[in-house]
């Protein structure tokens, strides 16, 4: 990415959340300005599966170099922005209690792929790859798809092929691991008390199997690991995601912050600045989820002083861009097809198979 180019395309690194159920002229400018990574949609911006296309549509379309990513988080359970009359899930956790839970998660993620795709979704923050060692975390929970690592990978690893095999990016969330904290995240910043060793044998096993899954995409965590790291958290630490997640574990694929305007990482710096420290330590693309579009402006352009300043390396830089094209090109090469009508979405969804492994997942709650 040369330099004169970096003030046109540094969007690229960011997604966006904004309000309403029609795109806002805001959200239009930054893109068409800067040419915006993506977007990031929540209950918010839902009011029907008609309208949810017709903006995803848009959103798509809005950058006049690149297609845009339109995200959700749609795990399942209690994290769920689409509601009837899309299939309602029960939580992840459910999937283990099964007689063969690997063959319900691979039925689960083509029904939820189905979904997502009709309505013009292309990327899914999903599948959580925590492992749930702590009955006592705030913020995992039922959300894990179990407390044995072993598990998670095997289900983590089948939502993942089933999810992209149905032509919709899945992004494993929250590397190094969320699952054994007892601080949430969103309100302040957890603790994760394990070596290395531990780590490796139980927080690591499910991103490494989603790495070999050829996963599109992975999550930070805003979680402070002492024993890796004593003062970043792992979104903000080149040590986590340069050091682990890019050289021990071998990924080469599109990584993604959680929100950075959540408490564990806002209420330390302005969100501009860890935007900068995320990129520099090896993060792709950045979310910044409110509704604030000036702080959206502020934060590209500060990547784009950090990066005119050297303050991100321009070979960092290159990577990113690197990783952001080909994610890009792999899920996003087709031009978006016009929104099916709303009678015709309302017929695709909660249809006879996907209701079927609703209710068989239920009864496992």
């Amino acid at each position: 990415m040369l330099f004169r180019d970096l003030r046109q395309h540094a969007g690229q690194l960011v997604f966006a959340g904004f309000p309403g159920h029609t795109v806002p002229v805001e959200t239009r400018a930054l893109a068409r300005e800067f040419d915006l990574g993506g977007v990031v949609l929540f209950a918010r911006n839902v009011a029907s599966p008609g309208q949810v296309a017709e903006l995803a549509f848009e959103a798509r379309g809005m950058s006049p170099a690149t297609p845009l990513w339109v995200g959700v988080d749609q795990e399942g359970g209690r994290v769920a922005r689409l509601r009837a009359p899309f299939t309602v899930w029960p939580p992840m956790a459910t999937l283990v209690r099964a007689e063969d839970g690997v063959a319900l998660a691979r039925r689960f993620a083509r029904a939820l792929a189905g979904e997502l795709r009709a309505v013009g979704i292309t990327i899914d923050f999903a599948p959580v790859l925590d492992v749930a060692t702590n009955a006592a975390n705030p913020v995992i929970g039922d959300r894990s798809l179990s407390a044995r690592a072993e598990e998670v990978a095997a289900m983590g690893r089948a939502i993942i092929e089933d999810l992209q095999g149905a032509g919709l990016a899945a992004c494993g969330k929250h590397f190094p691991g969320h699952g054994d904290t007892s601080v949430d995240s969103h309100h302040d910043l957890p603790v994760v008390d394990h070596g290395l060793d531990r780590l490796r044998a139980v927080e690591f096993l499910p991103f490494r199997a989603a790495i070999e899954a050829g996963v599109a995409a992975i999550m930070t965590a805003h979680v402070l690991v002492p024993s890796v790291d004593d003062e970043r958290p792992g979104t903000l630490s080149r040590a986590i995601v340069s050091d682990l997640l890019r050289g021990e574990l071998g990924y080469g694929g599109l990584v993604l912050t959680d929100d950075l305007e959540m408490k564990a990482v806002s209420a330390r710096q302005p969100v501009e600045r860890a935007a900068v420290a995320a990129i520099a330590a090896g993060v792709d693309a950045v979310l910044v989820c409110g509704t604030d579009h000036d702080l959206q402006a502020r934060t590209i352009e500060a990547l784009i002083r950090a990066g005119e300043s050297g303050e991100i390396p321009p070979a960092r830089l290159e990577d990113a861009f690197a990783h952001v094209r080909a994610a890009k090109e792999r899920f996003l090469a087709r031009a978006p097809v016009r929104p099916a009508s709303e009678p015709e979405l309302l017929a695709r969804l909660g249809q006879a198979e996907a209701a079927l492994v609703a209710a068989e997942m239920a009864m496992h709650a």
